[in-house]
């Protein structure tokens, strides 16, 4: 597998391959989202995108980067999501860089969205694409967040490399200026222990895809099976 790591700005054509990596916090909040029962996810393109898709689903639930909003029934974070129950629902999702990055690669043929909770998973995904470019896009930072080059960069050895130690990458994210925001309050919307929820190493054991569904583009978890689970059908 030949792995690109480039910012949004920096993509010039569709990639085939894509993992859009925001861990601090969209994905994460997406991992959990689908965790609390979730249907599936609508990366919204704007704040007003995100509303209005509101107003037409009233049953949908719709979450935002930042402070409590008008419209918007849940914020960006992990330590706030966690205690809702989404059975069946769809939630709307527009945040600052996450969303963004998804958006910008919707032509590409596989769109994966990451975060170390989903990091195996997303691997299992790509071991099957061993031959192909895979362009991870660092959303955070205009690309030079560390803690989603650390997550991208982690995911990629892991897809090639099994045995990888992720504890050095685990390092450079908790140390990130994301991270750093988070802990001192910073940013709003924010839960005490977000931070530590985006640094749960393969927290939930499914992969998330995004793909373009009758114009909007909609993320939803896939279940991906374990090499045991495989010797264990086999008997």
């Amino acid at each position: 597998m030949d792995a690109r790591f480039l910012g949004i700005d920096e993509l010039v054509e569709a990639p085939s391959v894509a993992v859009v990596v925001d861990v601090m916090r969209a994905f994460t909040v997406a991992a959990w989202a689908f965790a609390q029962g979730a249907e599936k996810i609508v990366l919204a393109e704007s704040l007003d995108e995100a509303l209005a898709l509101k107003t037409r689903h009233p049953d949908w639930v719709a979450l935002k980067d930042g402070p409590s909003a008008p419209g918007f029934d849940a914020v960006n974070s992990p330590g706030l999501l966690r205690s809702r129950d989404l059975g069946g629902r769809t939630v709307v999702q527009k945040t600052t860089a996450g969303t963004v990055g998804a958006l910008a690669v919707k032509e590409a043929s596989l769109v994966l969205c990451a975060g170390f909770v989903v990091a195996e998973a997303t691997a299992r995904v790509l071991r099957t694409h061993a031959r192909d470019t895979v362009t991870f896009v660092v959303t955070g930072e205009d690309g030079r967040a560390d803690e989603d080059l650390a997550c991208a960069q982690y995911i990629a050895r892991r897809t090639t490399e099994a045995e990888t130690d992720a504890a050095e990458f685990l390092r450079r994210a908790g140390a990130s200026r994301a991270a750093a925001e988070l802990r001192e309050g910073v940013r709003q919307g924010v839960h005490p222990d977000d931070v530590a929820l985006c640094l749960e190493l393969d927290r939930f054991p499914f992969a998330m895809v995004a793909a373009v569904e009758d114009s909007l583009m909609v993320l939803r978890q896939r279940a991906v099976r374990s090499p045991a689970d495989g010797l264990a059908a086999g008997g």
